[in-house]
Formats: C-alpha cells, structure tokens, sequence
C-alpha cells in the first residue's frame, strides 16, 4: 500500500503541516507522523487534506430528477409523484447504471462512505425479482466499481399512509409484513466494503405494532428513520396515535444510539429532548430539505441536547460536501439571526466521524481528500475554515481504503463522470 504526504492534515483539533499517514495492507491508517518533507516513496496530497466524507442519506435513483423537478413549483408531495414515475421506470441492470454514475459523482467530490436508504426492492406491481435482493446487488455492484465504502440500510416500507394500504406506486416497496421483509433482509450479506443496515421508512410507512418488530430484528445493524421531514407527517400522526412521531418511535423502543433519524425538522422540545436523551445521531440534509420547501430544523438544539449531527445528500439534487455542511450553520443563522452556531470542527466532525459512525463504520479507513488552497474560492482561507469557503470542484484528488479513487474531478476507473450521469439517465427518459 502507499503511503500518503499530507502537505496539511485537517483535524477536529487544529490544521496540522506535514503529516505521513502510512496505510496497512487491508487500507487502514497504521500510524500518523510529522514529516516536514515528503518521503521519495510517499504519495504527496498538496494543500489541505480531510478525511473522506461520508454521505450518511442517499437515495442514489433521486439523482435522475435533477433540473426535471425544479419548475413545476408545488410541495413535497407533488414532488413525490415525479419520484414515483421515476421508480417504475427502474430494473436492476438501470439501477446498476445509475448507481454506479451517482456514486461516481459522490466520489471525485470527496464522499468515501455512503449510507443507501434502499426502499426500491422489487419489480413494478410488486412482482420479485427471480433474486428477491437483486436491486440491493445492483447497489452493492455499483459502491464497489465506484471505490466507495456502503451501508446498505434495507428499507421496510408496509403501508401508504397511517391506516393505508400501499397504493400501485409504492408496491414495489413493500415486502407485505415485517417478517417477509425480515426474511428477505437476512439473505443479504456484508463483505468488506458493504454494512446492511435497517431502516424504518417511517412512521407512515411502518404501522405503530410494527416498529418494535423492526428495530428487534435488526438490534446489531445501524437503525435510520425519516422523522419528521413534513408538518403533514406530524398532523397525521398526533391524530391516530395522540402523540408526535418521535413520541412513538420512543415507545416503540426504537430510539437508541445506533438510531439515526433522517430530517428530523419539526420538532417539539419534548422531541428535541428524547431524541438527546436517547443518544441518537440527527441526519441533516439541508441541500434536500430547502429544494423540497421541508424547512429547517434545529440543529443546534438537536446537538446541545446530545444528539451527534451527521450529514447527506438524500436526492442529490447538490453534491457537495462542503456546500452541505456550511448549509447547516446558514440555516441556523436565517432561523436565529445569530453567526457561529457551529464551529468548523462541528462542521467537519459531521461530515466524517459523526456520519462513519452513523453508518456503522469506524474512522480507521485511509480515506483522505485533498483540496486545492488557491482556487478563487479558497485564495487566502484560513485553513480551519476551508469549509466555510470550497466547494467540490476545489478536491483535486481522493483517497478511498489507501487507493486513489479519483483525480481532478475523474473518475480512476469510470472516467468522466458526466458522460456517465448523462448515458444513465438519459436512457431512463427516452
């Protein structure tokens, strides 16, 4: 494996010069050493060096609506029945084709890690595939060409709506009960650079008998949930159950701290509190929530009450890490009119340790993403607050397991990653 030179190490503790990362043989991080030069056998990263990103939320079939959505004006909801077309259109081998572009655009932007919230299981109508999991093997195929470590996190999606049934649209969602979808799941199989973890889609989608069944089945994996993403959710909600989703999930026994809830926007205190309490991590996705008019959630309270923050791209309508992580200060400074919410470090500990974590990874990965320092966007930053500043077109070079994945925003192995995004989704709306 080769070594990497990091002309400066970003770290939740300061900027550091000079730093050997030295990789082992199944690409982890054997040691860091102050080296002033960089050794003649060393791979030398110059300007700024993060650890690799990870994208805690994606659902990599979103990316194909991109600047087909953005006109027609309307909510959420309207937005939904776009997805909803999108998703019949779908099999594994366009699936494949697909997510291995979208995790190709995640990777030249400097995401190593990415969290699948797959719901897209069976065929239009319902039907199964001959392989009951061959949209989760297109999304496992697709991570691996792309060079980026998956968690899968297998969806369970029973009904429509509280009290009602999957419509035509969602039936290739669903598996029928909890233990059909249960089965299924256990068929599937972790390798080196895939997780299976478990979702509730949420708590319209999952009857309240239902979620302790889901979270039990599941105790070791990571648990995600979409919480709270629309006051429609909570509205409906409060009326069958006489409490807010967070209350429910709560007393379902689902909140823990492998339990990460996606959104989570409208909240109450009482939410705020047992969601801190509970030590679960809060999965923001501003770029998403302010194309979608879901509106802004509080972040720093989620944080202040103990609550990890962790960051994704949901429906790539933005990638770009930094773009998203800043969004979430920005957010808190339009809601509050007060600046410094969130220091850099806060800032970057929820684009890589707070998102590995949430996806059930460690930090010990050799992931590394080199960022250019004289860009017209990053030309005299201080280093701590590159963050505040980049964009992905300022990564020059990213290091996936002790491997160059990718160049000035090329792919090493797929090439250009436009012509890829463009011959994907162009065949899906011919």
């Amino acid at each position: 494996m080769t070594d990497y030179w990091c002309e400066q190490l970003w770290q939740p503790t300061g900027v550091r010069d000079g730093v050997l990362v030295s990789v082992n043989a199944d690409g982890t991080i054997g040691r860091l050493s102050a080296v002033a030069a960089p050794p003649d056998d060393a791979y030398r990263l110059s300007g700024l060096v993060f650890p690799g990103f990870a994208n805690a939320h994606s659902h990599a079939f979103h990316r194909a609506l991109r600047g087909r959505t953005h006109g027609a004006g309307g909510t959420f909801w309207t937005w939904r029945q776009a997805m909803y077309a999108l998703a019949r259109r779908l099999d594994p081998d366009s699936y494949l084709e697909l997510a291995r572009a979208v995790y190709a655009e995640l990777a030249v932007a400097g995401y190593t890690c990415v969290g699948e919230f797959h719901y897209l299981h069976h065929a239009p109508g319902g039907a199964r595939y001959n392989d009951p999991n061959a949209m989760a093997e297109a999304l496992r195929t697709a991570a691996a060409d792309a060079g980026i470590r998956l968690t899968l996190l297998d969806t369970c999606y029973l009904a429509g709506g509280i009290d009602m049934p999957v419509s035509p649209e969602q039936q290739r969602f669903s598996d029928g009960t909890v233990l059909a979808w249960a089965e299924r799941v256990a068929d599937l199989r972790g390798d080196e650079t895939m997780l299976v973890g478990a979702a509730i889609h949420s708590v319209r989608a999952v009857p309240r008998a239902d979620l302790a069944a889901v979270a039990v089945s599941e105790v070791r994996r990571p648990l995600h949930v979409h919480l709270s993403e629309q006051p429609a959710e909570n509205e409906a909600c409060q009326s069958a159950y006489g409490c807010s989703p967070t209350e429910l999930l709560a007393g379902a026994g689902v909140l823990s701290p492998r339990t990460t809830a996606v959104h989570a926007t409208h909240l109450s205190t009482q939410d705020i509190k047992l969601l801190g309490s509970a030590g679960v991590t809060a999965c923001l996705c501003p770029t998403t929530e302010a194309d979608l008019a879901d509106g802004i959630g509080p972040a720093r309270e989620l944080a202040d009450a103990g609550c990890r923050i962790a960051l994704g791209s949901d429906q790539h309508a933005v990638v770009d890490p930094f773009v998203e992580a800043r969004s979430i200060e920005h957010g808190e400074r339009l809601r509050t009119g007060r600046r410094g919410r969130f220091a850099p470090a806060e800032l970057g500990i929820a684009l890589t340790s707070a998102g590995n974590a949430s996806l059930g990874w460690s930090d010990s990965y050799a992931d590394l993403v080199a960022v250019r320092p004289d860009s017209v966007r990053t030309a005299g930053c201080a280093p701590g607050e590159t963050l505040f500043a980049a964009t992905a077109a300022d990564v020059h070079t990213v290091v996936a397991r002790g491997q160059v994945i990718a160049r000035d925003g090329r792919h090493e192995k797929l090439g250009d990653v436009g012509e890829l995004l463009a011959t994907a989704i162009g065949g899906l709306w011919e």
